[in-house]
């Protein structure tokens, strides 16, 4: 996934009112960029962090500057636009780079499924197999160098579980994709200390037959891309 246009560095002031985020650039003027990520980004955003954004073509936007990535005390690239991560994952599929996902004719996206008012990330159908029903998420938060999700109390993340173990028995394919956005992650594991909730339905799906995957990338201001599976640990 190549980045719309050319990143611009700054260097991150505050995040603030969830959506909004203060740079400043290397001459000390100061402004304001958007943010689309929802979560907490605890080691994302800290004061100080490099950041880099990108600006927008429409001149009506209230902001038109977004932030894509930024770069912790350690160097790691963090990609805080969690809108990225299911571009990358349909990439990916669409270049079969993902083994275990190979071998559908058709790929769609936000389609309705479920009980709960739920629209899946990523289904793929083909007339030879069971349809496949694909929540994808985002894995940022780094802490004693074990990457976690989620980042924050995530009721959303609770349903889509819930639908993913629906489907199942259904009889259909489900399946979880943490896509790693974080250049220092290499293992994802439940956080429990954050959302003991979701921790348990992510055992209780994997015990009915959900599918877990993980796959870290190489994130450059050019781009994002699929690189490797990495474990997911569940205990």
């Amino acid at each position: 996934m190549k980045f719309s246009s050319v990143l611009n560095e700054a260097q991150l002031i505050k995040r603030y009112k969830r959506f909004l985020v203060d740079l400043v650039e290397a001459d000390g003027a100061e402004f304001t960029v958007h943010c689309a990520n929802t979560g907490k980004m605890t080691g994302c955003a800290d004061s100080g962090f490099k950041a880099f954004y990108s600006t927008s073509k429409n001149t009506k936007r209230k902001y038109p500057h977004s932030l894509e990535l930024t770069q912790n005390t350690l160097n790691h690239l963090i990609c805080v636009n969690t809108n990225h991560a299911n571009k990358v994952a349909i990439e990916a599929l669409k270049m079969h780079q993902i083994p275990e996902l190979l071998d559908y004719e058709i790929h769609q996206s936000e389609v309705k499924y479920g009980t709960e008012n739920s629209r899946i990330d990523i289904l793929l159908r083909d007339p030879n197999r069971t349809d496949c029903y694909i929540e994808v998420k985002s894995v940022t938060l780094l802490e004693q160098q074990q990457g976690y999700f989620p980042d924050t109390q995530t009721l959303r993340g609770q349903k889509h579980l819930r639908e993913l173990m629906q489907m199942k028995q259904q009889g259909h394919r489900a399946v979880l994709l943490f896509m790693v956005m974080h250049t220092g992650i290499e293992s994802v594991k439940p956080a429990a200390h954050i959302d003991h909730e979701y921790a348990k339905l992510l055992v209780k799906a994997k015990e009915m037959g959900v599918e877990i995957y993980a796959y870290n990338t190489m994130i450059s201001l050019e781009e994002i891309k699929i690189k490797h599976r990495v474990p997911v640990l569940m205990a």
